[in-house]
């Protein structure tokens, strides 16, 4: 039977709704179809109740949902709250269509997540690239700059909004008052994709969340950095800069009409849990973090990024200085039964939680640094990774080029075309290629490049990219 170990069901209206549906299951006429029934598939169906006739009846006379949202939004001091069962990806496309329609002009941080280049797709919106600039002792991007950003918004003074993903898949973080500062002097809202940062403002020892920075709107993935099942997310706004009508809206016409109850219980429990004992968690994690960070800084070649402008929870080690080529360091790691969240030669990114502690975090460290030491060899210089390393030539919306007629050409002749699909390394998932813009040699010379290195490109038509996909005619 499940249970409560931490006594949060109190103040969780989702996570109480599950957890007396399973103390007192029904004999269910409606989906699942596996009827709750573990005899017929196993225990992967567990845990798996629905919204509608599940957490709540089939009319919603309950509340609960609404209820649970409510009270995210007042632990984030937003005015409104949606949770996501399609993750962040479902929470930036409904934000794509809250803020404009078709040829609107947005600015854009490039390295936001390909979901929210689909969200661009489906609102017809056109972007504006503003680029992170880029710490040359690391390579990896820092966050947007203010000066950059005004310079950009007083060049298209025709702009609806800034989106912009902060903190950064490394864990880089911006200056999100600076950057709701200007957007905010040229009238836009500034949309913030902060979907590794939902533990953010819950410790003394971690940065604000971006609502308590000034932003509009955020997206939080609960399930990157707090305990929620997979797929669970937020988007939670403030302020009458964005149309709470139309996000409605767009999180209705982007999410599924069958709603998982177990992923909305989830992420309730995980607000719930944050609000009781967070500070107390994050205290840990942080501290045993820390200590990991030490450790590591002392290896000779070594480099931890930390200090201002980090997230302090997360643990990216740049390998470049040392010689050893971080897949090696990931085969070592993984024959210890430790996983991380992405290796490529020169860096090794550890995603921790307040799920984590010294002896989860020790372990980590433990297998880095004999692994570094093992397979050290001769430094390299530190190289810019291709995600933030190539430079878009817009030539037609996304919207035009992803409903163009397309061709499949080789790589030789797809070079002065414009690309119909969109080329990314994951992760971290930041498009390198996308459609409408304009394929040369130095950007499929640089994907070839980090695809010898091991790194999965992903979305390609052909990931061998021997072949792309164009837009015909052009």
């Amino acid at each position: 039977m499940p249970t409560d170990p931490r006594g949060l069901r109190a103040d969780a209206p989702l996570l109480d709704a599950w957890l007396r549906f399973a103390e007192s299951p029904p004999t269910a006429f409606t989906i699942p179809g596996h009827k709750h029934r573990r005899d017929l598939v196993g225990d992967v169906v567990g845990g798996d109740v629905p919204l509608y006739a599940g957490l709540d009846t089939m009319r919603l006379e309950g509340g609960v949902l609404e209820r649970a949202e409510r009270l995210a939004a007042e632990l984030w001091g937003a005015d409104l709250c949606r949770f996501s069962c399609g993750g962040s990806t479902h929470a930036n496309q409904a934000l794509a269509l809250a803020l404009g329609g078709d040829g609107d002009t947005v600015v854009v941080s490039r390295t936001l997540h390909r979901s929210m280049f689909l969200g661009l797709v489906l609102a017809g919106l056109q972007p504006v690239w503003v680029r992170p600039r880029i710490d040359p002792g690391t390579g990896l991007p820092l966050g947007v700059d203010a000066q950059d950003l005004s310079r950009t918004l007083v060049g298209h003074p025709r702009t609806r909004a800034v989106l912009v993903g902060d903190p950064s898949y490394v864990g880089t973080v911006g200056d999100v008052s600076r950057l709701a500062l200007v957007s905010h002097e040229a009238g836009v809202p500034l949309v913030v994709d902060a979907a590794w940062a939902a533990h953010f403002g819950f410790h003394p020892g971690l940065p604000p969340h971006a609502l308590a920075a000034g932003a509009d709107a955020m997206v939080l993935s609960a399930h990157k950095t707090l305990p929620a099942w997979s797929q669970g997310a937020m988007v939670l706004t403030r302020g009458g800069r964005i149309d709470a009508a139309r996000l409605d809206a767009g999180v209705e016409a982007t999410a599924t009409t069958s709603p998982s109850g177990a992923i909305l219980a989830s992420i309730d429990a995980s607000r719930a849990l944050l609000a009781k004992d967070g500070q107390a968690l994050l205290g840990t994690a942080l501290a045993a973090v820390g200590n990991a960070r030490e450790r590591l800084a002392a290896v000779e070649g070594c480099v931890v990024l930390d200090g201002p402008g980090t997230d302090p929870l997360k643990l990216t080690v740049g390998l470049a200085g040392t010689g050893a080529d971080g897949l090696a360091v990931e085969a070592d790691l993984s024959a210890r039964g430790i996983t991380v969240e992405s290796v490529e030669r020169d860096l090794v990114v550890a995603v921790v939680t307040l799920a984590d502690d010294e002896r989860s975090i020790g372990a980590l460290t433990d297998a880095l640094v004999a692994s570094v030491q093992r397979r050290r060899g001769a430094p390299r210089p530190v190289a810019v990774p291709v995600s933030y390393g190539i430079e878009p030539v817009q030539v037609l919306s996304p919207r035009e080029a992803f409903f163009a007629g397309r061709d499949t050409v080789s790589r030789t002749s797809a070079v002065g075309r414009v690309s119909a699909e969109l080329v990314a390394p994951y992760p971290p998932g930041i498009p390198v290629l996308a459609p409408g813009e304009l394929v040369t040699e130095e950007i499929l010379e640089a994907l070839s490049q980090a695809r010898s290195a091991g790194i999965r490109i992903a979305y390609a038509a052909d990931p061998g990219l021997h072949t792309l996909r164009v837009v015909s005619g052009v």
